[in-house]
């Protein structure tokens, strides 16, 4: 009985353990641009930023990152990328897929020499989404 008793202590207290090292981190939006390729394949101008207004959770713990916008956008978290950085920016990005399981790279820019703004970037290739962003926690 004694030996029971210390595997479900050992086992609740490794399960606090790991989740102890995910986190929860959440943003607001402030507006939003979208850049695309066009038929030559040649990427044409940023649309003029829209404000808005919206949350985003990047949650380690279930790997995904949502914005919470009227139709919600939800991106698993298929693979942590190297964090790089630089003298202007510092960057986390993520390998993800969609709600329609299509494939993009997300990442969190944040800009050194602009009073550490902070962005989101959604990356699919041919269109990418910028977010302007900044932390609510």
């Amino acid at each position: 009985m004694n030996k029971i008793v210390g595997y479900l202590f050992l086992l609740i207290l490794s399960l606090g353990f790991q989740q102890s090292y995910g986190q929860v981190y959440k943003f607001s939006t402030t507006g939003f641009s979208v850049l695309e390729k066009n038929e030559k394949g040649k990427w044409g101008n940023w649309s003029d930023l829209e404000l808005t207004k919206m949350m985003v959770s990047l949650d380690t713990n279930k790997n995904r990152i949502v914005i919470y916008s009227q139709i919600i956008q939800l991106f698993e978290i298929k693979e942590y990328l190297t964090t790089t950085e630089n003298e202007t920016d510092l960057v986390y990005s993520f390998s993800c897929k969609d709600n329609d399981e299509v494939a993009c790279t997300l990442s969190i820019i944040t800009r050194k020499k602009q009073d550490n703004r902070k962005q989101l970037y959604i990356n699919y290739g041919d269109q990418i989404i910028v977010y302007n962003i900044f932390n609510t926690d």
